[in-house]
């Protein structure tokens, strides 16, 4: 069950996005577009990147009579971002550029950022033209350099400046001692070390002008618009569909229920109307008429091996089209020749009779309270003229809900009366079509639905809500009841043409031969189809 639940969450999902697959075209279509064109307006930047190299510094630490300082590499290159980072390197590169630059844009131009865990720091500047970014990152760089060996040269002094002091503090045998050398020895390194304006830091790599830019990045840019209009497209796609959730074709019918489509029934203002002529009932017109021998074949195709007396026409709510498919394919049936009853069951709306423009009277109601027999109460309506010699043409037989709603229309249907009332018919007539009320909005024709032999769904395409369907799948499913299959009403394309039509006759072969081999001896001989 979870899987069959699973795999109509698919197959709805692919079929939202086959119905809105324009509308995500056009996200995409758009929102790449938009930022195909911003990359394109947008400035064009360059980045030139140099790199500076720290040494060890344990080496001065030593010569100027300090224990060496140890310390991890992660912390000794976080140490030196920071370094680099501080001071006045920004101004002092905008003073000796020139070209009115300001100390912010330099600042906000650089990035400084450390190559994995060496000594190696990379400083990168961007800029409107290549030659100005490759200037900015290897002016910083150098000042940055001889910050460093001046500051330098001043620690190296301060600690000569330190070891005379110590000197001078010394007799002339303590000079000549083991101390005095060592410390004569630190001066004149010192002093070498002064005056070579040795450095802990260097440059590593010269920043060369860019030949590309580094933004705006056109491709990049574009496919990530038609990703995010992709988003933007899918979400629009599932809200519109959970806003206005309607059924929009047989298909969905068909991959809502999972069951064969039966028939699709053109949008028709001839199928509700109950006009008479000489007395009968008009003859729906051709393309109309077709579509329902095109269920009532469709229904013997696909239960070939299987008898069908009694057949109930449900759907999930009002106004779905239920009662014009069971009033015109039980009049189909009768047409060809098979006795057929139509039976209205829901008790709380009838409109059966209105539209058969049937005189009041007792209807099922009153049988089921033994008010009246089911002889009295079903009426006959006919539809075709009667022939010379004063023989009666074709008929449907009518039983009508009632003329007054009950006040318990469930318990009467769940009643043995109701039985007893599906028994006779199903042994007097060749066929029983069962007109109920919607199956979502009240439960008084549940009790039917194992009792007879088949059930078909009925939906109104582009009325019929998806959550309604839905809800009365996951009903029927879990009933056990017999379900045939679904019928599409309303659709305003793919009603069916005459066979030598223009446009041809696209039903499968076995299902055509299915409907012209019915003649009406035939069902003399096989009452019990449909």
């Amino acid at each position: 069950m979870q899987e069959d639940s699973e795999a109509l969450n698919l197959e709805q999902a692919l079929g939202v996005l086959r119905r809105r697959l324009p509308l995500i075209v056009l996200c995409v279509v758009v929102v790449a577009g938009a930022a195909y064109g911003y990359s394109k307006r947008e400035t064009k930047k360059y980045t030139a990147t140099a790199a500076l190299a720290f040494s060890n510094n344990q080496l001065s630490q030593q010569v100027a009579g300090l224990p060496a300082i140890s310390s991890d590499v992660a912390a000794q290159q976080a140490s030196n971002l920071e370094l680099v980072k501080l001071g006045d390197m920004a101004a002092k590169t905008a003073i000796r550029l020139g070209h009115g630059l300001t100390e912010e844009q330099v600042a906000s131009s650089l990035s400084v950022a450390g190559e994995g865990e060496s000594s190696v720091v990379a400083v990168s500047a961007t800029a409107t033209s290549p030659g100005l970014a490759a200037a900015i990152a290897n002016t910083y760089v150098s000042q940055f350099v001889k910050e460093q060996q001046s500051a330098s040269r001043h620690y190296f002094k301060s600690a000569l400046a330190l070891v005379n002091r110590q000197l001078a503090a010394l007799s002339p045998q303590q000079r000549i001692g083991p101390d005095g050398l060592e410390l004569q020895d630190r001066a004149q390194t010192l002093t070498l070390l002064a005056e070579l304006n040795y450095g802990n830091v260097q440059v590593a790599q010269q920043a060369l002008a860019p030949t590309s830019p580094s933004s705006p990045k056109t491709s990049r840019n574009t496919l990530l618009g038609g990703a995010l209009g992709l988003l933007i497209g899918l979400s629009l796609a599932f809200i519109l569909e959970h806003i206005n959730g309607r059924i929009r074709g047989p298909e969905d019918l068909e991959a809502i229920y999972r069951l064969p489509m039966l028939g699709v029934v053109p949008a028709s203002a001839a199928l509700s109307g109950s006009a008479r002529r000489d007395g009968n009932r008009a003859a729906l017109p051709p393309a109309e008429a077709e579509a329902f021998n095109l269920i009532r074949a469709h229904l013997r195709f696909f239960n070939v091996d299987h008898d069908l007396h009694t057949i109930l026409i449900a759907s999930p709510a009002p106004n779905d089209g239920k009662t014009t498919i069971a009033r015109h394919l039980a009049e189909a049936a009768a047409r060809l020749g098979s006795r057929v009853l139509l039976i209205e069951v829901d008790m709380r709306h009838p409109t059966l009779a209105r539209q058969l423009a049937i005189q009041p009277g007792p209807g099922l109601a009153d049988v089921l309270i033994n008010a009246s027999s089911m002889n009295e109460a079903t009426r006959s309506i006919d539809l075709e003229p009667s022939s010379g010699g004063g023989v009666r043409g074709r008929t449907l037989e009518v039983l009508s809900a009632c003329a007054m709603p009950p006040p318990n229309p469930g318990e009467l249907l769940e009643s043995h009366a109701m039985a007893a009332v599906l028994a006779q018919a199903k042994s007097t007539y060749d066929l029983v079509v069962i007109d109920t009320p919607p199956l979502t909005v009240v439960s008084d024709a549940f009790p039917l639905l194992p009792k007879v032999d088949g059930v078909v769904i009925v939906g109104r395409v582009g009325r019929s809500r998806r959550d309604a369907a839905e809800r009365l799948h996951q009903v029927l499913a879990s009933s056990g009841a017999p379900l045939l299959g679904v019928i599409a009403n309303g659709s305003k394309s793919g009603s069916p043409g005459s066979y030598g039509d223009a446009k041809g006759d696209k039903s499968p072969p076995a299902i055509i031969s299915a409907n012209v081999a019915s003649p009406s001896h035939e069902l003399a001989s096989s009452p019990a189809k449909v």
